[in-house]
């Protein structure tokens, strides 16, 4: 694809978004060729995104790193996207589904690097990519995947939307942690439990899943920076609620955290 192209598929994803149509893959004539390409068309939309709102990326997310989340949409590999300053949140945050063509949460384990790992110094090992680690935390990465269809999911054209984020709501962080493929986190939805899963279900460990970031990022020239917050991926499917619910999500050793949906 050439950059005319580019910005011809981030200016249809931008209207798409400004005007709430539901996702729709890119096909036919405008066919994404490669997953390069939907990455280039990626970083066209999100700097577009940023433009609009005045703000800049503060990190990644990481989707598709567990068997269950592979299956529910029918990919068998990580996908990455970026997240915007603005869309950082807090503990007891309120959500509310109209601002969402529909609206899904993930639950999650984040991390923010304390050491750039720059693409010069690629490839990155885990260990390398470990000690570059400055803290972790509970974290819930916020999707919006617009009543998309996930038969038959075309993986290019969800990387395109960037990977779907839309925000990510944070815990307190820990400089200090136990062995995280060990941890089991829990899920309660108004005050019972859901569904639960463990560190190890993100390719093993989630920093397995951020070497992968990594390395994936030093590719195309880029690199992750000190400060950067990742969410590494969900440990159990995605939720999509249906009406005002409270959640509440922790992990012994990491801590907890809530938050609410609202109409």
């Amino acid at each position: 694809m050439n950059d005319a192209d580019i910005r011809q598929r981030a200016a249809e994803l931008l209207a798409a978004h400004a005007a709430r149509r539901p996702f729709e893959p890119f096909a036919g004539a405008a066919a994404l060729p490669s997953l390069t390409s939907a990455y280039a068309v990626q970083r066209a939309y999100v700097e577009g995104l940023c433009a609009q709102l005045g703000t800049g990326i503060a990190g990644y997310k990481i989707g598709l790193t567990s068997p269950r989340m592979q299956a529910m949409c029918g990919i068998d590999s990580p996908i990455a996207g970026r997240v915007l300053a603005t869309r950082l949140l807090s503990d007891g945050v309120s959500l509310r589904r109209a601002d969402y063509g529909r609206l899904g949460i993930e639950f999650e384990i984040g991390v923010r690097m304390g050491d750039s790992l720059p693409a010069s110094a690629a490839p990155h090992s885990f260990e390398r990519v470990a000690a570059a680690v400055a803290a972790v935390t509970v974290a819930v990465e916020v999707v919006d995947d617009r009543a998309a269809q996930y038969q038959g999911l075309d993986m290019a054209s969800l990387v395109a939307d960037n990977s779907w984020n839309a925000g990510v709501i944070l815990g307190a962080w820990q400089t200090h942690w136990p062995e995280l493929p060990d941890l089991a986190g829990l899920v309660s939805r108004d005050g019972e439990v859901v569904d639960q899963g463990h560190g190890r279900d993100v390719l093993g460990h989630p920093f397995k899943a951020l070497t992968w970031l990594a390395n994936h990022l030093a590719a195309s020239g880029e690199g992750l920076r000190a400060g950067d917050v990742i969410a590494t991926g969900s440990i159990v499917p995605t939720r999509f609620p249906t009406g005002p619910e409270r959640y509440e999500y922790s992990i012994v050793g990491l801590g907890a955290l809530s938050f609410k949906v609202i109409d």
